[in-house]
């Protein structure tokens, strides 16, 4: 029970961290990331969440433009963090995490932020390019709010299309 509370406490702290405005330190190269991701499935579980996977890097100025758009606009903020676990793996020189991107399809090949949407059992169910997220220098708001609820746990309910 304990590790299960810390657990829970250290993924709610990076969930915390994940949406904060710091992008500098968005990716961690020498994290375990198969060890989180795991903690990261336990959590959405217990939370009835899905889990959505921000492959990218410091490095990466897109990456960190989408957490900022996110972060700072309160309806995607609120529909992220009510319907997701977050958790951004890390792809650089430091640390490729070559076995999990291999793991989830090589969603690398769309290019950088890439999103990887798993379900509470950490199945995964959607790999998302995010050029169709984007808008000019930026991103598109309500393209970010359809792909978020689009993916939600509620949106994959069977209960929600019964006659």
């Amino acid at each position: 029970m304990k590790g299960f509370l810390f657990t829970l406490g250290l993924f709610i702290f990076l969930q915390a961290q994940s949406q904060s405005t710091d992008t500098a330190h968005l990716y961690n190269p020498k994290a375990n990331a198969e060890k989180e991701i795991a903690a990261a499935v336990k959590l959405a579980k217990s939370t009835h969440k899905y889990v959505l996977i921000q492959g990218g890097g410091n490095w990466c100025s897109w990456c960190k433009r989408f957490s900022i758009t996110v972060a700072n606009d309160a309806k995607l903020d609120s529909i992220v963090n009510a319907d997701f676990v977050v958790y951004h793996l890390n792809y650089s020189e430091e640390n490729k995490n070559q076995k999990l991107f291999a793991k989830y399809g090589y969603p690398q090949r769309f290019g950088f932020p890439v999103f990887i949407v798993l379900d509470e059992n950490g199945n995964r169910i959607h790999t998302q390019n995010s050029v169709y997220l984007e808008e000019g220098k930026g991103y598109n708001k309500e393209k970010i709010a359809d792909f978020f609820t689009a993916w939600s746990p509620a949106a994959l309910d069977q209960k929600s299309y019964k006659e």
